[in-house]
């Protein structure tokens, strides 16, 4: 059914996903198709898993007529046969649970939801990758079906319905024609208010100057807040699918803003977002004119042949490529590397492989083809797919359903505002890094005419992954460490993707985790890991100071021979894609 639906031009279309010629851009059909067949190849399994399903929902029956009864009668009833998992927050208005019709609703979608997923998760004789699609699509599908998403079976939406006389089903309509137009005619959910935040205002308003700029790259570097500043400075990149500004989110947010405070001339890549006049550029290009441009134009301003790297997301994945560059032609440009949530190894890489197979690149191929790019919206909808309660049906029923607007949240405005990405760039990314996992082997990759061997990279690298990753999956992370040859410092932090990297120590949220023993497998590190309430920057810090002992008086932009362009945060950030 998933896949009938995933053919409609319509799903396609909303998705962002449309591809010339192609019904099926994310070869699901094929898929589903092999499950299809592999089902009823174990009858005793199947007549197994639809024994439960059956007691299950025979129990939930006695269940509600307990309730109904103990409730009239004041006695006690029994428990929940299928209770939410912790953090799934669909069914939090009370009548999901105190009116017995809701609460049935919701308990007899979990236990089929749950026995579907499950069911189709163990389908036996399937390759890795159709098992990945059939488990992945299985779950989207049930995900999309509960009832919480549909206006006659949600409490929430019928008790707005009634009280407002169909006034939030009517915002919701305007709300749903809104998110249209801003898409063009694709569903471009609003997920913050839009109006609440300004690039320069109340984002990346960490003061500095554009010093340097190129075809890609805009350099910013920071004004300095202390007098004297460690003589090594940082340079940051950032992944480019989003804008740079989530290391300096808001002024109490913004990883930037406290590395210079704690006495760091720091600088930062900020991407350019490409369209059809950028449609040649590489992966090379994001190396050679990039990481590489952007040393040049540090050493110009500082003096300094050394930096500290930092990279974040796909921004430390090419931080990685950059050290094996340069230990291939013996330029010890790094004197230490950090690489927040980013993979090296990606033999274990997450959900996101669902996406990457040789069919569904021919696909992204096609579609990228005319125009050159990807369009920002195809990328923005493959991350939300993979939290699609949180960040697609949440949505859904807020905005069209109960009619709401949403509130500003930062970290969910910077999530919206994706680029595009050159298309021979992004194709070599998947192939490579995803789909051949080519960067850990030694040679296999050759880049401005060095081959890449990240063995021969010796120094000191400081990993951070977060637990509860969804992108880049914490075990992935630490492959790393296996395939760079000085030492590693490796830290799991709490929260996700953006939460667990972006938590200033003033927040006092989460919590990161060491091991000072740094053993050499995943399980024995987590066994011996040792929790530390707070922010994982102070850490960091504690890690990078003594490895740039030296100070020198604070340096401005300008100071050298590389003249300011522009104020911070530039012009490369602001451009929006549509």
């Amino acid at each position: 059914m998933f896949a009938e639906l995933m053919k409609t031009p319509t799903a396609r279309a909303a998705m962002g996903l449309e591809a010339p010629g192609n019904p099926d851009p994310l070869n699901v059909a094929p898929a589903m198709g092999v499950a299809s067949q592999r089902l009823p190849i174990d009858p005793a399994k199947l007549i197994q898993a639809n024994l439960q399903l059956w007691q299950q929902h025979m129990m939930l029956w006695q269940q509600m007529s307990s309730s109904l009864v103990g409730g009239a009668m004041g006695g006690e009833a029994m428990d929940p046969v299928a209770e939410p998992d912790k953090g799934d927050r669909r069914f939090k208005h009370p009548d999901w649970s105190e009116n017995p019709l809701f609460d049935y609703m919701k308990q007899s979608y979990l236990i089929t939801s749950r026995w579907l997923v499950e069911t189709m998760s163990t389908i036996a004789d399937m390759d890795p990758q159709t098992a990945r699609k059939v488990d992945f699509y299985t779950r989207q599908f049930a995900d999309a079906f509960a009832p919480s998403n549909f206006v006659w079976t949600n409490p929430e939406v019928l008790r707005a319905t009634f009280e407002t006389k169909g006034e939030n089903l009517r915002k919701g309509l305007r709300n749903f024609q809104r998110d249209l137009e801003r898409g063009n005619g694709q569903l471009r959910m609003t997920m913050s208010d839009p109006d609440a935040f300004e690039l320069g205002r109340n984002l990346a308003t960490t003061p500095g100057k554009v010093v340097f700029q190129n075809d890609l790259i805009q350099l910013i570097q920071y004004e300095p807040t202390t007098e004297k500043v460690h003589r090594t400075p940082i340079l940051m990149v950032p992944a480019w699918i989003n804008k740079y500004y989530i290391l300096d989110l808001t002024e109490k947010k913004s990883l930037v803003r406290w590395a210079v405070s704690q006495g760091y001339t720091v600088f930062i890549v900020s991407w350019v977002n490409p369209d059809e006049t950028l449609a040649h550029k590489e992966f090379e290009n994001y190396l050679t004119e990039g990481i590489v441009a952007a040393l040049d134009a540090v050493e110009t301003a500082t003096g300094e042949h050394q930096v500290h790297g930092l990279g974040y997301c796909i921004g430390g994945t090419l931080l990685g490529v950059a050290l094996g560059y340069f230990a291939g032609i013996n330029d010890q440009r790094f004197k230490t590397a950090t690489m927040l949530t980013a993979q090296v190894d990606f033999s274990e890489p997450g959900d996101l492989a669902v996406f990457i197979d040789e069919k569904q690149l021919d696909s992204l191929d096609q579609m990228m083809g005319e125009k050159g790019y990807l369009e920002a919206q195809a990328m923005f909808t493959t991350f939300n797919m993979l939290r699609a309660n949180d960040l697609i049906w949440s949505f859904f029923v807020g905005n069209y359903l109960l009619g709401k607007e949403p509130q500003p949240f930062d970290l969910l405005h910077w999530n919206a505002d994706a680029t595009r990405m050159p298309r021979r760039m992004h194709l070599f990314y998947l192939r490579q890094m995803y789909l051949h996992n080519n960067l850990v082997k030694p040679g296999a990759i050759t880049l401005a005419g060095v081959p890449i061997d990240l063995t021969k990279v010796t120094v000191p690298v400081y990993l951070q992954a977060c637990k509860e990753d969804h992108i880049a999956p914490f075990r992935s992370v630490f492959k790393a460490r296996h395939n760079f040859s000085g030492p590693v410092r490796f830290l799991l932090s709490g929260s996700g993707h953006i939460a667990g990297v972006i938590n200033p120590p003033d927040a006092k949220k989460y919590q990161f985790w060491r091991n000072p023993d740094e053993p050499w497998e995943m399980d024995s590190w987590l066994r011996g890991a040792v929790p530390h309430a707070g922010s994982w920057w102070p850490d960091w810090y504690a890690w990078l100071a003594p490895q740039s002992v030296e100070m020198v008086p604070a340096r401005k932009p300008g100071d050298a021979t590389l003249p300011v362009i522009e104020d911070a945060p530039g012009s490369f950030v602001k451009s929006r894609s549509q």
